[in-house]
């Protein structure tokens, strides 16, 4: 049986050449901690895989609910990297940072 899930926890995939395929979910904040992102993802990749692909995950050292998304999705740390932004985006940034704080 398959359940729908709620039409505000996207989840979609990139396509990259030499068959690499960038996963992603955003979870309304209302709908958070439910794994509902998690089942998003889990079918999603499920999906890559049965079409010859590998699935990936992107994201900033700093964005600790994305890493722990991945992680719990089965997607390991090969290497990390900083995001850097200037101008609003890095206000925003900052404000988040200081709110999980």
């Amino acid at each position: 049986m398959i359940e729908l899930l709620p039409s505000n926890i996207p989840a979609l995939a990139r396509w990259f050449p030499g068959g690499a395929a960038g996963v992603a979910a955003l979870a309304d904040p209302g709908h958070r901690r439910q794994h509902l992102a998690l089942a998003c993802v889990t079918a999603l990749c499920a999906d890559i895989a049965s079409r010859g692909r590998t699935p990936s995950w992107t994201c900033s050292r700093d964005n600790r609910p994305s890493r722990l998304l991945a992680w719990s999705a089965g997607f390991r740390l090969t290497r990390e990297y900083v995001h850097y932004a200037t101008g609003t985006a890095r206000r925003q940034t900052l404000c988040r940072q200081a709110k999980a704080a």
